[in-house]
This record gives structure tokens, sequence and C-alpha cells, in this order.
């Protein structure tokens, strides 16, 4: 598949650095971004710049999508482009798996093929091609796509049917939201118990308490420097907003009172903020 035709549609700050990693490893990459200037790096890097989205996907054989939301991902798939048969659609925007098996199985009425692919890292790691890859989806379509995913992933995790990586990756930014929130209310806690902030969370940081993405977080909160963000706020929230709406039954508290952070964040206008803001030092 090395020699085959790409077309990449979103160049967020994933996006950008998985084009730019496919490139790398020998891919044709055509590209489209609705703001034109973010697609513009990655044109200079040798990818093919498209007008449209029509015109991205008019020749590829892979449509690689890295969307926001749903909605994004909608309005691409099924009101922009026409899809051919045998094109094979590897979404890396997370969606909630109800709505992954609603538009794989539209798609697949088309003629052509649907894969997830559920992204685990940031945009450094993205450049490298070092995340993690969790794909859902028939085994056919998804050693179809092997290529594509072991250039974007330094491990690709295959979980069965289309849905399942969606559902893994949102349990996963459920354990991330609930930690930063959890964070923000320790370093809140603390300040106010008399604690020297910056002491404090370098200490959380480095304890047996952290994580790798909990010790990140700190180390934002404690420079104050939110922007380029690495997990936007906004994203967070949505995801946290997926996991709440797929399993009302649950009563998933912890969660519930998570979103709450990022969705008072948003309301601030901070919503384009890392997530880590949520924790920032009171005025």
């Amino acid at each position: 598949m090395t020699g085959r035709h790409i077309a990449f549609i979103g160049l967020g700050s994933l996006g950008s650095g998985m084009a730019l990693r496919l490139l790398d490893s020998g891919f044709r990459v055509t590209v489209y971004n609705r703001t034109r200037e973010r697609a513009l790096p990655v044109a200079e890097a040798g990818a093919e710049l498209a007008d449209s989205a029509a015109q991205a996907a008019a020749a590829a054989q892979v449509l690689v999508l890295s969307m926001a939301d749903e909605g994004a991902v909608e309005e691409i798939l099924f009101n922009r482009i026409e899809l051919r048969t045998d094109v094979l659609v590897v979404n890396t925007s997370t969606v909630s798996p109800k709505y992954a098996l609603d538009a794989s199985a539209r798609v697949e009425k088309t003629g052509a093929h649907w894969i997830d692919a559920c992204v685990i890292g940031n945009p450094s790691q993205a450049r490298e091609g070092s995340m993690r890859v969790l794909t859902s989806g028939t085994p056919e379509d998804i050693e179809a796509a092997r290529p594509v995913l072991t250039a974007l992933g330094s491990s690709v995790v295959p979980l069965g049917p289309v849905g399942r990586a969606p559902a893994m990756k949102l349990a996963f930014n459920l354990l991330l939201g609930a930690q930063v929130a959890s964070l923000a209310d320790a370093v809140r806690y603390g300040e106010r118990a008399g604690l020297d902030r910056d002491l404090l969370l370098a200490a959380i940081g480095a304890s047996g308490f952290s994580s790798k993405v909990m010790s990140f977080r700190a180390g934002l909160m404690r420079s104050g420097e939110f922007q380029p963000a690495a997990f936007r706020t906004s994203l967070m929230h949505k995801d946290l907003r997926l996991v709440v709406e797929e399993a009302r039954d649950l009563e998933l508290t912890v969660t519930e009172t998570a979103s709450a952070y990022f969705e008072r964040a948003i309301a601030a206008g901070k919503g384009d903020f890392d997530a880590a803001v949520i924790g920032e030092a009171s005025a």
C-alpha cells in the first residue's frame, strides 16, 4: 500500500503531525483543511493541497479523517464528498461507538469500507509516528490499512468489530479528564491550606500517585502555559459528554463532575487552551 494515494482531511495539531508522518513514510498524500492556512505547512513539506474535501478524496484509495467531532465527520463524509467503491475510510476522529457503527453501515452501503483508528498520543508523537493506534473493523479492512496504521503508530492494537476502538479511546479519556479534575482539586485544597502552589505541583508530579499525563499537566499548571494545547479543553469536554450520554444508566458521577470543570473553562473562553487550564492559578 505504500504506493497508494491517501487523502487526509483535518489538519489540527494531531492531524498535521500524522499527515507529515505519512509523507515521511513514502505515501502520496493530498490534504484538505477547512482553514486553508493550517494546510500550508503540510503542503510545503510535499503534500498536494486540495481546494475542497471532494477534490482531496476524488482519486484517493484511502481517506483518513482527523476531525474535531461527529458533526464534522458527518459533514465531510456524507455531505461534502462522494464515496467510491473500495475506498477505505480510516477514521482517527474520536466519536461515540454508536456513531461509528451508524457511519460505518452507511459507508458500507456505498461499497466503501470503514475502520476505526483511534490514536493515543500527543502532537509530537503524531509527528514521530510513535502513538498507539487502537483499531476496530473487519480483519480484512484492518489488514488493508496496516501500512498506514504502522506508519502512524509504534503499536497497532486490533480490538474487534467497529465501535470497540472508540469505546477504548473514550475509556482512556474518561481517566484523563478525571485525573486532571482531581489534580485541580488537590491544588486548590493545598493552596487554601497554605501550601506553596509550585512546590505542591512539583511534589504531586514526582510522586507515586502521579502518572505520565498527570505529571505533564502538573508541569503545565506550574508554568501557566496552556497554549499550544496538547489536548484542547473543548475536546476533553466533548469526549466526556460522549461517555455520559452513551452510559446514562451507569450513573458515572465522577465523569459528570469532571465534565462540568471543562464546561466552565469553555464558558470562560478557554476552550482552545490545554485541558490543564482548569487548574490555573487564581487571579
